[in-house]
């Protein structure tokens, strides 16, 4: 069988995680600051419904006007697609360069702290149970990929699971991480720095620096630096973690 050539991989240059940051123009920033002294949360809400559905310039503007006057900081060059939810945005600080794709939903609460670092890409229909969670620099969030925060204590047994409390847990996704598509993670679980997360797997514990993890529930499946020191180091912290 004659090969075919147009199956063969090609490599092409980073774009995002390369790219330049360029300060957003003052008006931009002069014009979020009158909004948010003159409006509630509310108010500000309802104002940026009109512009999440559509594409062009105007309403990628209006839509990071709007952030900038909702959330507790935003940094320079922030790309927001059409269709993202959010809900307390008071409690974000996003860096720059970020890109967060569309039909994404972003999931805070009123006491909690989401923070996304610097030239973090966030793929289309991600969610993010924002209670308590740390995305640092240059990471990669897959399509569809989620993070789950909170969790149920389900106690006392005589009651359903939704009237139990909520326990809240922090997630941290360290940086230069990679989260692939589909990819879940569980409460109180930190994805190391360079570390990939596979397509579809499930993480429910930490995930070490470098590691490469797959499968439902996630196992380290090979080391990025594949010296055996790096194994042996990774084989103890597998062994010996809870």
């Amino acid at each position: 069988m004659l090969s075919n050539p147009d199956r063969a991989g090609r490599v092409v240059e980073a774009v995002h995680g390369k790219s330049t940051t360029l300060p957003d123009p003052h008006w931009e920033i002069d014009f979020a600051t009158e909004l948010k002294h003159r409006y509630s949360t509310e108010s500000l809400l309802e104002m940026y419904g009109s512009y999440t559905s559509c594409e062009g310039w105007l309403n990628q503007v209006m839509r990071r006007i709007f952030w900038r006057a909702l959330a507790r900081s935003i940094g320079s060059a922030l790309t927001i697609n059409p269709g993202i939810g959010m809900r307390h945005p008071e409690t974000f600080e996003i860096g720059d360069s970020v890109f967060i794709g569309a039909q994404s939903f972003l999931q805070g609460r009123c006491d909690g702290h989401l923070r996304i670092g610097n030239h973090v890409w966030i793929g289309p229909q991600s969610y993010f149970d924002a209670r308590d969670l740390t995305l640092e620099d240059y990471v990669g969030w897959g399509p569809g990929a989620k993070v789950l925060g909170s969790t149920h204590t389900g106690r006392p047994i005589d009651l359903p699971i939704i009237q139990t409390d909520l326990e809240i847990r922090p997630v941290v996704i360290e940086k230069w991480a990679d989260i692939g598509t589909n990819a879940t993670i569980l409460p109180g679980v930190t994805v190391g720095q360079g570390s990939i997360v596979g397509a579809g797997a499930v993480v429910t514990k930490d995930v070490p620096r470098y590691a490469v993890v797959a499968g439902i529930p996630a196992k380290v499946i090979r080391l990025r630096d594949t010296t055996d020191d790096a194994w042996e180091s990774i084989e103890q912290s597998c062994t010996t973690r809870p």
